[in-house]
C-alpha cells in the first residue's frame, strides 16, 4: 500500500505521477489535481484543462489572461483564419 501525499490515505490502489523529475503518490485524481494543477493567476481556479500560459504565468482561459494585461490571447481562432 502507498500513502497519498495530499490526504494521507494509505490505499492499495494508489498511483504514481512522474513529473519534472519527481515522483508523486496519490489515491485519486482529485488529490493529484489538488496537489499538481496550476492555479489561474487571475481568478484562482485550478487549471485542469489545457489552460493558457503566457511566459511563466498560467490562466484558466484567454479572458483571465487578458484581464491580467496579456494581449492577443484568444480561446479559439475563427474558421478560415490562418496563423
Amino acid at each position: 500500500m502507498a500513502v497519498c501525499e495530499t490526504c494521507g490515505n494509505d490505499y492499495d490502489m494508489a498511483f504514481e505521477v512522474h513529473a519534472q523529475g519527481a515522483v508523486h503518490t496519490f489515491d485519486c485524481f482529485q488529490c493529484a489535481i489538488e496537489a499538481m494543477a496550476p492555479i489561474c493567476e487571475h481568478c484562482g481556479t485550478k487549471v485542469i484543462g489545457h489552460g493558457v500560459q503566457s511566459g511563466e504565468h498560467w490562466y484558466c482561459c484567454a479572458h483571465c489572461a487578458r484581464e491580467k494585461g496579456n494581449k492577443g490571447i484568444v480561446d479559439r481562432v475563427m474558421a478560415g483564419t490562418s496563423t
